[in-house]
């Protein structure tokens, strides 16, 4: 039998194949990419049998549409949004069959950003540097999803299963970590970041979460050479206005971090939207400068 490729119809805002992303290629200029909200992918291939590595599709704001050659199994995770099949609802956040022929559709999510659709078997598309992942700065890997794109499903090697894990806990402070300038902005910066509420600004994406709120004064004149950049930091450019940088960040950068977010809560800098407020908190385990 020949195997199942996904028939892409519609893709709305921004739809990319990711995975769990090619770090360790920093010194090649090339970003870490994969999954924004990592949890909500993985959750995804378990539910269809996957490992967590596959490849799935990250959909921005719902409005995805395709077809299968023959029928699989498919799980959507992440922002909640209605899901149909030959338009009849089913269920989110848990696998579903997707007969040979039916349409999958995704509607808008009411909250959140970024929904993920996993297919047993995962996607089979080429890896670039061992990873399937589109990276959205200099357009490593896959090119985004479109309309008419015909993409590949590797052998299914597990069972469907149901959900027995929880979430994460509902979008919160995201804790930070002293970062390694905070000494640029003098005593109590960390205190100074963790303070007020930060508005998300309509120009985040997948390279950064930009924010808007009381700019954090620096005490130190001057510019940075170019230096690593991890994923997580807050970088705080002459604005005073700090940018997370999430999974397609730049691998240097020139602006001071004055923190870097704690891993475990990146995910939920996927699900902001424009216009929403976010806080950030210091970690226990870090000193608060």
């Amino acid at each position: 039998m020949s195997p199942t490729v996904l028939q892409v119809w519609e893709v709305g805002a921004l739809t990319t194949v990711q995975d769990e992303g090619r770090p360790g290629h920093a010194h090649l200029g090339v970003p870490r990419a994969g999954a924004l909200d990592r949890p909500a992918a993985a959750l995804a291939n378990r539910l269809v049998g996957n490992e967590s590595s596959a490849a799935v599709l990250e959909v921005t704001l719902g409005g995805l549409v395709l077809r299968a050659t023959h029928g699989c199994w498919v799980a959507v995770t992440g922002a909640v949004l209605p899901v149909s099949v030959d338009g009849a609802g089913r269920g989110h956040t848990r696998a579903e069959w997707l007969p040979a022929g039916a349409e999958l559709r995704l509607g808008r999510p009411a909250s959140g950003v970024r929904s993920y659709v996993a297919v047993a078997g995962g996607l089979d598309v080429a890896p670039v540097l061992g990873s399937r992942s589109t990276d959205t700065l200099a357009w490593v890997g896959p090119p985004r999803v479109a309309a008419g794109d015909e993409l590949p499903v590797g052998a299914a090697t597990g069972r469907p299963a149901p959900l027995d894990t929880p979430r994460p806990p509902r979008t919160g402070p995201l804790r930070v970590l002293p970062g390694p300038r905070v000494d640029w902005f003098g005593a109590g910066a960390l205190a100074a970041l963790c303070g007020p509420a930060y508005v998300v600004e309509a120009d985040s994406n997948r390279v950064g979460l930009r924010l808007d709120g009381p700019p954090l004064q620096r005490v130190r004149d001057g510019e940075l050479a170019s230096e690593g950049m991890v994923l997580g930091a807050v970088q705080v450019p002459p604005s005073g206005r700090p940018v997370v940088f999430l999974a397609d960040h730049p691998p240097t950068g020139g602006y001071p971090v004055v923190a870097v977010v704690h891993p475990d809560d990146l995910w939920q800098c996927a699900q902001l939207r424009p216009g929403e407020r976010v806080r950030f908190r210091p970690d226990p385990r870090g000193a608060t400068r």
